[in-house]
């Protein structure tokens, strides 16, 4: 009875070490904090805790309100204290009811908000441009897409507006496709594995009819003119689960940014990365990795050898979008200038 009673007093005071370690609060940390139009839940996780990205250890549902793991602009985030731990909770602010031109009544008992209205867990602006550019696909897919063989009027480029002939496969129940031409090939820097290919989004074009193997499509919109040889792939409505909280991965994970948006190679604050680990490695949206400069070699002027310094930590990054095999980042805060083929690993 004893060794179980020492034993159950062990793993209890292990769990509350663990999380004061890793959850600690920042010693100027607010008391309450009123939400405004802009925060991200990044934003406000950052003012309360050290480590922001354990959130989820923190986090207090309130059973109160509905959809509580959803924030609003004008709820309060309240640190409360249950057994002696601290932890975070939201109170449901008042919401504007427009009831004629010019007027408005508050209720500070109804709180009614499209999921929409919510704060993101990172700010959408710096990645919607991003995701809407391009899709990552695997082997094959895109040469077995259907192809623009000829635009209207015998025209080797085509327009927003015009007609594009293509030839391929078609789905009746398919009436959007989405232009793509091909990219970059994304390689594992460390196992030269293939991990996937960038399909580039060049436009849409509108299903119209279709003989034989050939569709006409009429152009909706356009990035950049469409050439013959451009690929067709049914279109998707590319967004972002916008609510998810910042976490640590479950595993420990390594890895490298083996490229960056826009082709290059230094990276900044909100900039979006390319990392080769994924689904597969266990990553998942919401994980914060911390980005690492590998370590400098230098020469110990005492001994007359050369010795590699320890990799320095330089940012943190949070995933934002998973593929099988690699992952889209953004990188939250950079101490100094990070770069391709930096490591990240579970911070």
């Amino acid at each position: 009875m004893k060794k179980t009673l020492i034993g159950l007093l062990t793993v209890a005071f292990l769990a509350v070490s663990a999380w004061a370690q890793e959850a600690r609060l920042k010693p100027d940390h607010p008391d309450r904090y009123t939400v405004v139009k802009g925060d991200t839940l990044w934003d406000i996780s950052d003012k309360f805790l050290q480590n922001p990205w354990m959130w989820p250890e923190i986090w207090h549902v309130n059973p109160q309100i509905s959809n509580p793991h959803l924030i609003y602009p004008g709820d309060t985030i309240a640190l409360i204290y249950i057994d002696g731990r601290p932890l975070l909770t939201v109170e449901r602010g008042p919401k504007q009811f427009k009831m004629s031109p010019g007027d408005t009544k508050l209720s500070p008992s109804i709180h009614v908000l499209p999921l929409g209205d919510a704060i993101p867990a990172i700010p959408l602006d710096e990645i919607d441009n991003f995701l809407s550019r391009s899709r990552i696909l695997d082997a094959g897919q895109l040469e077995a897409a259907p192809h623009v063989i000829a635009a209207e009027g015998g025209r080797l480029v085509v327009g927003a507006g015009d007609f594009l002939y293509a030839r391929g496969e078609f789905a009746d129940d398919v009436p959007v496709y989405g232009v793509y031409r091909q990219g970059d090939v994304y390689v594992d820097p460390e196992t030269e594995e293939v991990l996937g290919y960038q399909a580039m989004d060049i436009g849409t074009a509108k299903y119209r009819t279709l003989e034989e193997d050939i569709a006409t499509l009429t152009v909706t919109r356009t990035t950049q003119e469409i050439r013959i040889r451009d690929r067709l792939l049914p279109h998707e409505e590319r967004s972002i689960e916008s609510t998810f909280f910042p976490s640590p991965p479950e595993s420990d994970i390594e890895g490298v940014i083996m490229a960056v948006e826009g082709g290059v190679s230094q990276v900044g604050k909100l900039d979006v990365v390319i990392l080769n680990r994924g689904d597969r490695e266990g990553l998942k949206v919401g994980n914060v990795l911390a980005v690492y400069k590998h370590g400098v070699r230098v020469r110990d002027r005492v001994r007359g050898d050369t010795v590699t310094l320890p990799d320095e930590r330089a940012g943190l990054l949070m995933v934002f979008r998973t593929f099988d095999k690699m992952s889209f980042g953004l990188i939250l805060e950079s101490d100094q200038p990070l770069s391709v083929s930096d490591k990240v690993r579970k911070p």
